[in-house]
């Protein structure tokens, strides 16, 4: 694996460069975290456990070989199952500074390098200041 040209204090909510920089990878460890325990949370009704398991034997039967739109409508089932929220996460002032950084640095490679370019990217001094 070569070396991450974005290194990030805090990996496990980070955006880096793939390698072959023409895409970005945002990595929110927290919220896998959250989908478990949500998955799990009601495993103890045994109602509910088996709607799970039902609904995450359907999707495993898909993923073999899928038809279009068949993957999201049965991962939504299984979040219906599992009563899931939005996969998503608070991010303290810190976390979404570090996080424009990084981003910063992966769109400078990605407008550089990237035959999709944007015509017209905000710099850094464009940007308007909270």
């Amino acid at each position: 694996m070569p070396a991450d040209l974005t290194p990030s204090t805090t990996p496990g909510l980070s955006v880096r460069l793939r390698s072959d920089w023409f895409k970005a990878i945002f990595r929110a460890d927290l919220i896998r975290h959250h989908t478990l325990i949500a998955l799990v949370q009601h495993w103890g009704d045994a109602d509910a456990r088996e709607d799970v398991i039902n609904q995450l034997d359907a999707l495993a039967e898909a993923v073999a070989s899928p038809r279009e739109g068949e993957l999201d409508a049965l991962t939504e089932a299984v979040e219906d199952a599992a009563a899931m929220d939005s996969a998503e996460i608070e991010i303290r002032l810190a976390d979404a500074l570090r996080l424009r950084d990084e981003l910063d640095a992966v769109i400078s490679k990605l407008t550089r390098f990237n035959p999709q370019r944007l015509t017209a990217v905000a710099t850094r001094p464009e940007r308007r200041t909270a």
